[in-house]
């Protein structure tokens, strides 16, 4: 009975002894010099105002517990042990005199994604207590200091720089073996960004003393293989990540006996040879990019039962063959992307196994047959079979519960055909690209189209016909809308795009449409600002006025229409344009002299039309330009060469210039073809055209009035593949 009083009488005890312990860890106040040395820390920053990010100065209340102020954690006596200051936008200097290497009770610190003077601190060896440290895209530029390698207790280590930053950390004295030499505690270790440059002998030996290593993160890095079989040593890897580096070499096949690997990201490392099938099978792997490795090859395995793979990524290698049954037993895969690959058969019906599916990308394949259903993929926000062989029809309930699919594209198949209305019913639904199929039929209204989030609608190139399904227009977040080179017909009033407040490029050349752009009681700035235009063989009679406003056209092609009269002069006055094609039209003359021409005109192509007169000034930096087939006349102006710097493709043939050719022309350096045929061009060919043959693919000189001799030197690295100079009245030597 005493021992059980005993006992009873020393459990109180210890409970009590131990909730007063509890109340002395969670009520210590902030020492005061840890407060003192915080708020000298938080007066010398200064923050970078114009930064994209949202704007998070450290404010701390001197009259608070500092252990409670944002950032701060302090242990049971009151000292500071993390310090956590990421992305707040800091754009001071923290030189070693700051205080925050006073803080020498800190256990992790945290400064990642500032904007910090580039001077990298030297003296961070003062917080000899740090297990965590992230310095991650903080703004330190230059070597990184060897004080780092004194931190022997680190466990976490991230000095990573993101690759749109550019490789501003680097390693070479200390280099990465004197740095992590002494870091025998480091589980976590991140180095992306950092100029390392190093062989894989030199970087896989450097990390041998990092024996409880489980994560490594060096993309970005310069590093060389081969992979050194030395880093098979480091056992407890989970997490592998080197991509963007020149490893040029095959996959070891050591990583296959790595039991805890979770993660192995190679993408665009130069890989080649062929991938151990056993990869695959590894038990504990979730994520797995190869992608990007041109030169590596490889095929599918039996995939085992209840495999852990949540990300297979080998778009842009040579794997290929086809896509095994067992496909379907990776249950737990939300991605898979093989795009750019050479797989090819059937998509396996097992697909429909995969419920965890969101992302699906198997593009520029070979793939045959059917779509197979992804009914059961209920989170499936991507799915991309573009550019395959697929050749049957699209059934219905494929889509159906697919609630959460943002794009579908399909374009570049033989699938065939009516477009199922389900697909335009689902909610989430913003891109959709059918084009370069076999689709038939009519297009009926579009189902949903109230609540539509539709901005990308691609049905170009297929068999549709009938009516033209004005309710497209009722699509009211449409971006780019593109129904060209189909069979649709009626009548189109050029008012029906105000609806389209969002649209930016419009394509509905090739059908059988008639535009009608004659309704002048519509205000033009009531039309959205559109940069792609295409109204190719579209029965236009008339320029469409809206688009006079429009600031931002820079694609406009209105050819193959019955576009009569003046060219107006404000076409040439949208400064935005680079292409303008008003080829196969009935125009014949410019509104007035071309004084102000767009500078910034890549492709003018004026074929086609009636235009007569003087050839007007050229776009000084056009590099295709086609004055082929009108009726101008006179001589070409001396000076044609000077307009002619940037241009590769250069036709007047067919028309009525007489005069000789400029020899100004011989200054054009990219021409590749030169078209003056069918004119009354006279006198001597100039010689330095002959010369020109060394980058001139085509010259046609063909039926003009030109004499003279012709001698024979042709240069040695002669390109012309064709050369006509018949009907005229030259000689050779």
């Amino acid at each position: 009975m005493r021992m059980s009083l005993f006992s009873l009488l020393f459990l109180n005890s210890f409970v009590s002894v131990m909730l007063i312990v509890d109340v002395v860890l969670v009520s210590a106040q902030c020492q005061s010099d840890q407060s003192q040395l915080l708020l000298q820390l938080e007066s010398s920053f200064s923050y970078n105002q114009t930064s994209s990010g949202k704007l998070v100065p450290v404010k701390w209340n001197q009259s608070t517990d500092c252990c409670s102020w944002d950032g701060v954690r302090c242990d049971g006596d009151g000292h500071v042990i993390s310090l956590d200051l990421n992305s707040r936008s800091i754009s001071s200097s923290i030189d070693n005199s700051s205080s925050l290497f006073r803080l020498q009770h800190l256990q992790r610190l945290n400064l990642a994604y500032n904007k910090f003077k580039p001077v990298f601190p030297t003296v961070f060896d003062k917080l000899e207590n740090l297990s965590y440290l992230n310095l991650s895209n903080a703004g330190f530029k230059g070597q990184i200091p060897i004080e780092i390698s004194r931190l022997t207790r680190l466990v976490t280590l991230d000095l990573s720089v993101s690759s749109l930053l550019g490789r501003s950390l680097k390693l070479e004295k200390p280099n990465l073996e004197m740095l992590v030499q002494n870091l025998t505690r480091l589980r976590f270790l991140y180095l992306d960004g950092v100029n390392i440059s190093a062989t894989g002998n030199e970087w896989c030996k450097a990390l041998l003393p990092l024996t409880e290593l489980q994560e490594l993160s060096m993309s970005n890095c310069y590093l060389s293989g081969p992979i050194d079989s030395s880093l098979s040593n480091l056992r407890s890897l989970s997490v592998v990540r080197l991509d963007n580096n020149n490893l040029s070499a095959s996959v070891p096949q050591f990583f296959t006996d790595f039991e805890n690997l979770t993660s192995l990201r190679l993408s665009a490392t130069g890989l080649n040879g062929r991938l151990p099938e056993q990869i695959f099978q590894v038990s504990t792997l979730q994520i797995l990019d190869l992608s990007t490795n041109k030169l590596l090859e490889g095929s599918f395995p039996i995939f085992p039962l209840k495999a852990s793979l949540r990300t297979l990524a080998l778009s842009g290698t040579n794997f290929g063959g086809q896509v095994p049954e067992s496909i379907g037993n990776l249950e737990q895969l939300t991605r898979i992307e093989l795009a750019s690959c050479n797989f090819s058969g059937a998509i396996p019906k097992t697909m429909k196994k995969l419920t965890q599916l969101v992302y699906l990308d198997f593009s520029f394949n070979r793939f045959s047959g059917p779509i197979p259903s992804f009914s059961s993929s209920k989170n499936l926000t991507q799915l991309n079979l573009a550019h395959n062989q697929l050749n049957d029809k699209i059934d219905s309930t494929n889509w159906s519960g697919l609630s959460k699919l943002v794009s579908v594209d399909l374009q570049n198949n033989k699938l065939s055909g009516t477009i199922p209305p389900t697909l335009f019913c689902i909610p989430s639904l913003r891109r959709l690209f059918l084009s370069q199929n076999q689709f038939k039929g009519n297009l009926s209204d579009l189902q949903g189209r109230a609540s539509s989030l539709l901005d990308t609608f691609d049905l170009s190139s297929n068999k549709l016909q009938g009516q033209f399904p004005m309710s497209v227009f009722e699509l009211r977040g449409l971006k780019f809308l593109s129904l060209s080179s189909n069979n649709f017909s009626g009548l189109i009033p050029m008012r029906a795009l105000q609806n389209l407040k969002n649209l930016s490029s419009l394509d509905l050349s090739y059908n059988s449409l008639s535009i009608d752009a004659t309704d002048t009681n519509v205000s033009s700035l009531s039309f959205p600002n559109i940069t792609t235009l295409k109204l190719t063989s579209c029965n236009l009679t008339e320029f469409p006025n809206f688009l006079t406003y429009q600031s931002r056209l820079s694609y406009l092609d209105l050819s193959n229409n019955q576009i009569q009269g003046k060219i107006p002069n404000w076409i040439w006055k949208v400064r935005s344009l680079r292409y303008l094609n008003l080829s196969q039209n009935f125009l014949v003359k410019f509104e007035r002299s071309l004084e102000n021409i767009n500078s910034s005109l890549n492709v003018l192509d004026l074929h086609g039309n009636q235009l007569q007169g003087q050839i007007q000034i050229l776009p000084p930096c056009a590099t295709y330009l086609d004055y082929s087939n009108n009726k101008f006349s006179s001589v070409l102006p001396a000076q044609i060469g000077d307009f002619l710097q940037f241009a590769y493709f250069f036709s007047v043939s067919g028309n009525n210039f007489n005069g000789s050719i400029p020899k100004s022309i011989c200054s054009s350096l990219y021409l590749r073809v030169l078209d003056m045929s069918d004119n009354y061009l006279s006198g001597p060919i100039p010689k330095c055209l002959i010369q020109m043959s060394a980058s001139l693919g085509v010259l046609n000189l063909r039926q003009n009035n030109l004499s003279g001799i012709i001698s024979d030197t042709f240069p040695k690295n002669c390109s012309l593949q064709t050369l006509d100079i018949n009907q005229n009245q030259v000689e050779g030597e």
